[in-house]
């Protein structure tokens, strides 16, 4: 199954990746009238350690703890994809607690969300990966020995 993977010798930590995954997740066709003026949640961070920076999102794990925990069936696996149903979030965040990633996150709306490889998009590949100036995100299929 092809999952993100980060290269951090090439991340700039510019945060495009960040913009490009909370436009790409706000249902508009215009970038700058979705985040204007707008505190941004993508489902995608940079984290940095020293002068290290590294994306973090969802790994979709093939054992996900965090479906594991899941007390209201919110979250499932679909095709390797673990996917947030918004509507029967509770707000618990065992999920949250699960994640040894730390790959969800609380959402604006009460639910959790994650990176879900921009499925319910129309992109086609995930928004993070088209918007890294420095290509350090990559959606591709790799074998167990990489």
């Amino acid at each position: 199954m092809k999952r993100i993977y980060v290269n951090e010798k090439w991340c700039l930590g510019c945060h495009l990746c960040e913009y490009y995954c909370a436009f790409a997740n706000s249902g508009e066709d215009n970038m700058a009238k979705a985040l204007k003026d707008v505190v941004i949640h993508p489902r995608i961070r940079i984290e940095q350690q020293g002068n290290v920076s590294f994306a973090v999102s969802c790994r979709h794990c093939e054992e996900p703890l965090c479906v594991k925990g899941c007390i209201s069936g919110a979250l499932t696996v679909q095709n390797g994809v673990i996917s947030i149903d918004s509507e029967k979030c509770v707000g618990c965040y065992t999920c949250i607690l699960s994640c040894p990633y730390g790959a969800i996150m609380p959402s604006d709306t009460g639910a959790v969300q994650k990176c879900e490889l921009c499925t319910k998009n129309k992109e086609g590949q995930p928004a993070c990966v088209k918007g890294c100036p420095n290509k350090a995100i990559v959606f591709e299929e790799r074998s167990e020995a990489q």
